[in-house]
C-alpha cells in the first residue's frame, strides 16, 4: 500500500513499469454504493417506520395537529439523515478507482487518508462477481496464503465483516461482469505469460492453502 497526492496516472501510484499494460479502470456508481454499502434503504425503511408509528400513536392520542407536526418535523431530519448517506456515497464514489493491469489490481481508495492498494495477481487465491441488481456488482477478492491488508484499511471496499481475512472488493460496478471479464483474461494471459497454474472453476474444488504452488484462483467470474 502506498499513500497517493499526486497521480502521474489517475488511479495509479506511479507510471506503470515497461511491458504492463492498463486494461481497465472504473468507480463505484453511487447510487448504488449508498443503498448496499451504506445501508441507505435500511435507514429509510428504519425512519418510515419511526415516523409512521409516531403519527399513528400521536393520532390515537387525539393529539391531532401536533401529531402531523411532529411527523413533518421528523420528516425534515430523516430527509438529513438520508443526504448524509448519498453524500458520503458520493464523496466514497469520486474519491475511488480500481484499475486491472495486465499484472495486478490496484485500488485508489479512501477520502480523509487515500491510499492506493496493489495486488498483484500472484497473491489473488480467488475472485467472485456477486450481483447486485441489474448490471451492477461487486468483484470480491481473496487473497492468497498469509497476505492479509487491515480491514480498517479497506473500509469499506471490504466484502463483508471477516476482520481476520479481509477481501479486498471492487465494490457496485455499473458494469461489473465486464471488469469480471477483463480481470479473468488479464489473470488467464499472465498465467500463460509466467507458466503459472490457474484453475477455473469453483472455490471448492481447491483450496489454496493446501496447494500453494496455485497462485490464482478465479471463481464464478462469467456468472
Amino acid at each position: 500500500m502506498s499513500d497517493h497526492e499526486l497521480e502521474s496516472v489517475p488511479g495509479l501510484p506511479g507510471e506503470l513499469p515497461p511491458g504492463e499494460k492498463l486494461l481497465w479502470q472504473g468507480r463505484p456508481q453511487w447510487r448504488a454504493l449508498a443503498r448496499h454499502t451504506f445501508k441507505g434503504d435500511w435507514v429509510a425503511a428504519y425512519l418510515a417506520l419511526f415516523i409512521g408509528v409516531r403519527l399513528v400513536v400521536g393520532l390515537e392520542r387525539g393529539e391531532g395537529a401536533a401529531a402531523l407536526a411532529g411527523a413533518a418535523q421528523a420528516m425534515v431530519l430523516a430527509l438529513v439523515c438520508l443526504g448524509i448517506v448519498a453524500v458520503l456515497a458520493i464523496g466514497y464514489a469520486r474519491a475511488t478507482v480500481y484499475s486491472i493491469t495486465s499484472e495486478r489490481v490496484v485500488m485508489r481508495i479512501g477520502v480523509a487518508f487515500p491510499l492506493n492498494v496493489n495486488l498483484p495477481f500472484k497473491r489473488l487465491a480467488s475472485a467472485d462477481l456477486k450481483p447486485r441488481g441489474g448490471s451492477v456488482g461487486d468483484v470480491v477478492l481473496q487473497l492468497a496464503g498469509p497476505d492479509t491488508i487491515a480491514w480498517l484499511y479497506l473500509w469499506p471496499h471490504a466484502h463483508g465483516l471477516n476482520f481476520t481475512k479481509p477481501r479486498p472488493t471492487l465494490l457496485c460496478l455499473p458494469k461489473a461482469a465486464e471488469a469480471a471479464a477483463v480481470l479473468r483474461g488479464a489473470v488467464e494471459a499472465w498465467a500463460a505469460r509466467c507458466g503459472a497454474p490457474v484453475v477455473l472453476g469453483a472455490a471448492a474444488e481447491i483450496e489454496p492453502a493446501a496447494a500453494p504452488h496455485v497462485p490464482a484462483l478465479i471463481n464464478h467470474l462469467n456468472a
